[in-house]
């Protein structure tokens, strides 16, 4: 069976294990979204401009398929317009293949750990705190259960890769 980054996926993400895990990521999101209620950036599209930041979310393989099946469940990702002249910003920029036009998350619900809890240090928390602020070990502890939930998943995926290659493998374009 062909998975979401393109190579072939040893769990098949119709079945109960797969569900499970799938409600199991759904609940380690909740948990980190609770977590960092409240916490905000001004620039919030910032960071889906890979190449602005420098950083790239490096999602899992229970990640990607959760992804990809939001993906699929929107009819796949909308066909960009080719523009016979790419300016040099617009190509140091990288934006996320999942950011829209009018510069949202097309899959928001299901953005990747790593688009959850990236800020920038601009961020600032519910009482004006900085982003020194942020509670780093239960995000940590949150991100080695989603790395665990992976492993459980689909135990022969080599490990999180960059977004923008597994979502360029996947070939989701709507028709």
């Amino acid at each position: 069976m062909r998975g979401p980054r393109g190579g072939h996926h040893s769990v098949d993400p119709r079945s109960s294990g797969a569900t499970l895990a799938l409600d199991t990521l759904r609940s380690l999101y909740a948990e980190v979204d609770s977590l960092l209620d409240g916490w905000s950036c001004d620039a919030s599209t910032d960071c889906c401009r890979f190449g602005v930041t420098g950083r790239e979310p490096y999602p899992t393989a229970v990640e990607l398929a959760a992804l990809a099946q939001a993906v699929r469940a929107r009819g796949g990702l909308p066909k960009r317009r080719s523009l016979p002249v790419v300016t040099a910003r617009e190509a140091s920029e990288r934006r996320c293949a999942l950011l829209s036009d009018a510069g949202k998350c097309l899959v928001y619900a299901t953005r990747p750990f790593g688009c959850r809890t990236f800020f920038c240090e601009r961020a600032s928390g519910p009482a004006g705190e900085s982003s020194r602020a942020m509670p780093k070990k239960e995000i940590a502890r949150l991100g080695r259960a989603v790395a665990d939930l992976s492993a459980r998943f689909d135990p022969v995926d080599p490990g999180p890769r960059p977004l923008s290659k597994a979502v360029a493998a996947w070939n989701l374009r709507a028709r």
